[in-house]
């Protein structure tokens, strides 16, 4: 019979602490622990890969909408290998030895072991290459769920939506595309029409344009009926005057650091709808079927090339500092990986 000594070749696992909030560079420090052992029910998952987010950097900074308690582990995605099964799992837990899968929430995933319970696992098929495999969970989610939970989008539909640059905004292209909607995607600088036409973007406008008149253009008079927002400010207002009558205007973040103003007439006249979505909110709450249809789909799209994020960097967990350094510059071209 194995054992866990024979199973798991490393006594000691890595992983990334925080201890106190503050500057994203001063706060993380790197530490070697004891590999854990699973309980009851737990699996333990030797990480793979998990990507730096802006949340990520948002939490080490203190001022996320939820904090951990201190000390923890960040990270809020990522992906791993199941390295052993603890008691009680049964066949269930022979089925998953081996396994990819997705990192759950609260697993902490600057690290380079950790237990979960496999009750909460998703299963990556081995077609997802590992690196899409780390950042479905948040991204990829967040724009499957804005298309489909707001607004009831039909064949050829425009959607507009600022920060399209964004993971998310990506996301938003790629998926839309590939579901039959368009998408009008404003950006903040200039020289990004290419490269999101490459990826889908049916139209790429600058924020300092205006936007009522191009759209208006662009979309033959027929206004969107869905805007997403992850700026607020004057960038907000701006998509909420372009919406159709009985439009919605989702706001799923706020990089502009302002908060989302509408005059009363776009509500009283045009009966806009304001709607925010947090992906963990919609995780708690969203059921077994709803989550597992989800990833099915994430998985299938990304397994084929239709949904894909670049990576411009991986770094080990010992070069911390260098890799949130690098993953808080503007005008990456990519995300940011720790390999753990």
């Amino acid at each position: 019979m194995e054992t866990r000594e024979n199973r798991v070749s490393v006594s000691f696992s890595r992983g990334i602490f925080l201890t106190r909030f503050g500057s994203p560079l001063e706060v993380v420090e790197e530490r070697a622990v004891m590999v854990p052992q699973p309980c009851v029910g737990e699996v333990l998952i030797g990480v793979e890969l998990a990507p730096i987010n802006p949340a990520d950097l948002n939490v080490l900074e203190g001022k996320y909408g939820t904090l951990p308690a201190l000390p923890c582990v960040p990270g809020i995605e990522g992906v791993g290998r199941v390295l052993e099964v603890g008691a009680g799992l049964g066949v269930a837990g022979e089925e998953l030895e081996g396994k990819r899968v997705l990192l759950p929430h609260g697993f902490g995933s600057w690290r380079s072991h950790g237990t979960a319970l496999a009750s909460e696992l998703v299963v990556v098929p081995e077609a997802v290459p590992v690196e899409q495999a780390s950042m479905l969970r948040i991204n990829p989610a967040t724009a499957l769920v804005l298309l489909e939970h707001f607004v009831e989008l039909k064949p050829g539909e425009w959607i507009v939506q600022n920060a399209a640059n964004s993971g998310v905004g990506r996301s938003v292209i790629q998926i839309a595309r590939a579901c039959g909607w368009r998408t009008i995607n404003v950006v903040r600088r200039a020289g990004l029409g290419e490269e999101l036409r490459a990826i889908g973007a049916d139209a790429v406008l600058e924020s300092s344009e205006d936007l009522g008149a191009r759209i208006a253009g662009i979309t033959g008079g027929v206004p969107p009926r869905l805007g997403l927002n992850a700026v607020g400010g004057e960038s907000a207002l701006a998509l909420a005057k372009t919406l159709a009558e009985s439009g919605v205007l989702v706001t799923y973040g706020a990089m502009g650091l302002q908060p989302v103003r509408i005059p009363n007439g776009l509500l009283i006249f045009k009966d806009l709808a304001m709607r925010g979505l947090w992906i963990s909110r919609w995780y708690k709450n969203a059921t077994l079927s709803q989550r597992y249809n989800l990833f099915e789909r994430l998985f299938h799209w990304a397994s084929t090339g239709v949904l894909h994020t670049p990576v411009e960097a991986i770094y080990s967990l010992e070069n911390s500092r260098e890799a949130i350094a690098h993953a808080m510059r503007d005008g990456r071209g990519g995300k940011v990986l720790f390999k753990g």
